[in-house]
């Protein structure tokens, strides 16, 4: 539950996959600590003491590792997590100037893999045309959850966000994309985030928006299932494909996936 200025958040996550033959994997599961989250009594078991290596957290992404095996992937991650961030108004504000935006937030105005924001120019300028800044991107995140509909048998690995436009339809991956492909349209840098969150149905890994305004990164949830204060980001990239939860180097089938986050009593 909320108290305060924080929210603590416990969450499990099984992954069980068969592996027809030796494959590396790449599992970015675990949550980035930083200023407004931390992590405690963690704790990832692999299947068979897999030969790993854990990858450093970087600014951008929690704790990664690579994994080899064969036969049988199994993964147990539980951790808790006390999120300390603070929930802005993203109507009310500015723009970040041009001028103020640093080099390592320019790759998040261009078109991406799955954010082919240069073909939703014309779409933003013509139905969003007098607004800037938050009153845009609150606009533009009130339009996709308000013409989207939910249905996670409509897309898959490869839709896009032109995909899901033409549709009016995904799961919470779609939703971000879109989201991403036309704040970028209307000049607000917008990256994906992978995340937990409570409330998430179906409970799945969720993801999220963040969008560049007033000089700082702030979090948008177009599905409208998700807080901003309590979120516990994995990581962050320029779409879905910097951040996906799982890898693989070769072929791997899913027996079993599941991801459970409950607010603690505090």
């Amino acid at each position: 539950m909320t108290h305060g200025l924080f929210v603590d958040l416990l969450i499990k996550t099984h992954l069980r996959y068969a592996v027809p033959q030796p494959s590396d994997l790449l599992l970015q599961i675990e949550v980035l600590s930083d200023a407004q989250q931390t992590c405690r009594h963690t704790r990832l078991h692999l299947n068979k003491d897999l030969p790993q290596r854990e990858i450093p957290g970087a600014d951008t992404a929690g704790p990664r590792r690579w994994v080899q095996c064969d036969a049988l992937f199994d993964c147990r991650y539980e951790t808790q997590v006390r999120i300390m961030r603070h929930e802005a108004p993203i109507e009310t504000l500015p723009e970040t100037p041009r001028l103020a935006i640093p080099g390592d937030v320019i790759p998040y105005m261009m078109p991406s893999r799955y954010c082919q924001s240069d073909l939703f120019l014309d779409f933003v300028a013509t139905r969003f045309a007098d607004l800037t800044g938050g009153a845009l991107v609150n606009a533009l995140s009130t339009w996709v959850s308000t013409h989207f509909t939910y249905d996670n048998s409509v897309s898959h690995s490869g839709t896009t966000a032109t995909d899901s436009f033409a549709s009016l339809s995904g799961v919470c991956r779609d939703y971000a994309h879109v989201l991403i492909a036309l704040a970028r349209a209307g000049g607000i840098p917008a990256r994906f985030v992978s995340a937990y969150a409570p409330d998430v149905r179906p409970q799945d890994f969720h993801a999220l928006v963040e969008v560049h305004l007033a000089g700082d990164w702030h979090i948008v949830d177009p599905t409208g299932m998700a807080r901003p204060s309590e979120v516990a980001k994995i990581c962050v990239g320029r779409d879905a494909g910097d951040a996906s939860f799982l890898t693989s180097y070769g072929a791997i089938d899913l027996i079993e996936q599941s991801v459970d986050v409950v607010r603690l009593p505090t």
